[in-house]
């Protein structure tokens, strides 16, 4: 029953929103830094925290990036590695 709470937990955790921090732009507005990454996460994450975060006045797409990674870990008994993909995008309200 354990492993089934875990994996829920795990499952939640990976397929949640997007990870939304404030900033500012070049020209002194304030911005949002969206980050969408993972492979269970895609660019709809980061639309739809965007249209949460400015409502029907809707928003301005500054910035988007998106990168392909690899991570390898390992200890003394075993390696592994998965692929993964970062995805970020700023976004500003509109007035």
């Amino acid at each position: 029953m354990r492993n089934i709470s875990l994996f829920g937990i795990f499952i939640f955790v990976i397929s949640g929103c997007a990870t939304v921090k404030e900033t500012y732009s070049q020209d002194g507005k304030k911005a949002y830094t969206l980050n969408c990454s993972g492979t269970a996460r895609g660019w709809d994450k980061c639309y739809s925290s965007a249209g949460d975060l400015c409502g029907t006045k809707g928003y301005n797409i500054m910035q988007k990036s998106s990168e392909d990674l690899t991570a390898i870990g390992g200890n003394a008994y075993s390696f592994g590695g998965a692929k993964t993909k970062e995805r970020t995008m700023m976004v500003s309200c509109k007035e």
